[in-house]
């Protein structure tokens, strides 16, 4: 069974998705819980709202805190990664290493997991990444601290507020856009 729950951060509705063996999903939010709902369909279209129980509790309060500034690295989470490529999870693992406020190019991610060269490769795996927050690839950056890409809702302002959020030097500065 897969379920999920809608909840409050600081940076608006998210929605946590998971299974028996883990989180399996995580929603960024969207222009309202409708479209939340249903970007989370997209990838879990069996996928039924639930009242949170311990495991969902864990990531809610821990995304909570984390969006409100306090250092949470969620890497104490169970995530159920069924059906994901060997070379994703690969790249997840590096990635969610990578503590609040620090960062990482795509190019040390490829090195990290042996494939150095495979920059763009890493950035289309996080580009698929269902369990951003846990699997933080919003702090994997463009060569020379770059943005770079963003799938989310909002794109690299998202990221930006995400990284800024986590107290990540540079990125908490006012900016224009």
């Amino acid at each position: 069974m897969t379920s999920y729950a809608l909840f409050d951060t600081a940076l608006g509705r998210c929605a946590v998705v998971w299974r028996e063996d883990g989180v399996a999903g995580f929603q960024l939010p969207e222009s309202s819980d409708a479209a939340t709902t249903t970007r989370l369909r997209d990838l879990f279209p069996d996928a039924a709202p639930i009242r949170p129980g311990p495991l969902a509790r864990r990531v809610i309060d821990g995304v909570t805190a984390l969006l409100g500034g306090e250092p949470d690295p969620l890497t104490d989470v169970d995530l159920d990664l069924t059906g994901l490529p060997d070379f994703d999870r690969r790249v997840y693992a590096v990635t969610r290493a990578i503590e609040p406020g620090r960062t990482r190019t795509y190019g040390d991610v490829a090195a990290a997991i042996g494939s150095p060269g495979s920059a763009q490769a890493v950035g289309q795996a996080l580009g698929r990444n269902p369990i951003p927050i846990l699997v933080p690839c919003h702090r994997v950056l463009a060569a020379h601290g770059a943005l770079g890409g963003f799938s989310a809702s909002g794109g690299t302002v998202t990221k930006r507020a995400l990284l800024a959020a986590e107290g990540t030097p540079g990125f908490d500065d006012p900016t224009l856009f």
